[in-house]
């Protein structure tokens, strides 16, 4: 697995080796960047990551969150984000190559932050017909401190619960988690107004050593299909289908297999209701059911839903630069537990391009 340094120098000289090239069959080439600073609210540190990602355009299906990893109390997140691009005009149509860094600062439960990068090349050899390749590397994601699983403390079905003997000797520990996902998505305008996305992903997530049974392999599949209901209305709706295997299949003392079959639904409606004024909200639904066969593991049989709605109001103050404030609420339920895990983000941020 490559480290973070390793990766953020490829991504660099990828964009420089691209810059390089300005002979036939490039060009034009144009450089741009945008710069995010959003300040969040967060009522549950513990789920705020997952509510963050669960778009179209993220990464919808998190790791495993097991409950007691949920529920860690508020805290303020500082966003910064940077978005550098290379847009190349050449014999096949536009090339734009693009890297983007993200970070989230958490200003008590420091444990919580992280960065992401992505790295991303388009292909556009039409206005009708584009190509989009995308790797995405989050390192390091502390998800919390859980239960590290030891063989033999584990009561078998229909036993009583654990002596305290034995509970004496269960071990919490911080469970960290690393993802990296290629995805390779095309794009078709089927009529006036209206476009198809079919996108293909596959992944990786690799735990810490004391979780090691939970890395696991993914891939996903799913159509977005893109309406312009009018000049100033675009309505996006997308599923993905998603399944993922992991190694704790194999590992029945454990009894912790956390493989899925993941099915995702997403609506989101874009409305400019003026030149310098925009709205965008979103709907998403997501059902993972756990496909563990183990017999002492709490997962075999059960599924979990997550309801999520948010809204974004953008106000653009002038040519380069954009406020916007909006608020995210999901709400999390399993089969085998009684109550759900609701969560909620409140944001303001502003947005500069150059």
């Amino acid at each position: 697995m490559p480290s973070s340094r390793a990766t953020c120098a490829l991504a660099v000289r990828l964009l420089i080796g691209c810059g390089a090239v300005t002979s036939s069959p490039w060009v034009v080439a144009e450089w741009s960047a945008t710069a995010h600073g959003t300040m969040f609210y967060t009522d549950d540190v513990g789920v705020f990551s997952a509510t963050r990602r669960l778009s179209l355009d993220g990464d919808p299906t998190q790791p495993a969150l097991d409950n007691r990893l949920t529920g860690q109390g508020s805290d303020a997140v500082f966003e910064p984000m940077l978005d550098v691009a290379r847009s190349f005009a050449n014999n096949y149509g536009t090339t734009t190559v693009d890297l983007r860094g993200q970070g989230f600062v958490y200003f008590d439960q420091s444990r919580y932050s992280h960065g992401t990068l992505r790295v991303q090349a388009q292909q556009a050899f039409s206005r009708k017909t584009a190509l989009l390749f995308r790797y995405y590397y989050a390192p390091d994601l502390y998800l919390g401190e859980n239960e590290v699983r030891t063989p033999g403390l584990l009561a078998e079905p229909g036993e009583a619960p654990l002596p305290e003997t034995a509970a004496e000797h269960l071990e919490l520990s911080a469970e960290r988690v690393t993802s990296q996902i290629g995805m390779l998505r095309v794009k078709q305008e089927l009529t006036e107004g209206v476009a198809l996305r079919l996108l293909g992903r596959y992944g990786t997530r690799r735990y810490n050593a004391e979780f090691q049974q939970r890395d696991l392999n993914f891939w996903t599949l799913g159509p977005h299909v893109e309406w312009d209901l009018t000049d100033a209305v675009t309505l996006v709706i997308g599923y993905h289908y998603e399944k993922g295997t992991a190694d704790g299949a194999t590992q029945p003392l454990l009894a912790d297999d956390v493989s899925y079959v993941n099915n995702y639904a997403s609506t989101e409606l874009e409305v400019e209701f003026a030149e310098d004024f925009k709205l965008i909200a979103g709907l998403h639904f997501e059902r993972n059911d756990w496909t563990s066969t183990l017999m002492r593991d709490e997962r075999k049989g059960a599924f979990e839903t997550v309801w999520q709605g948010e809204a974004l109001l953008l106000y653009q103050l002038n040519e380069r630069t954009k406020l916007y404030g909006g608020v995210q609420h999901s709400n999390r339920s399993e089969n085998i537990r009684a109550g759900s895990v609701p969560n909620t983000n409140v944001a303001l941020g502003l947005q500069a391009s150059f």
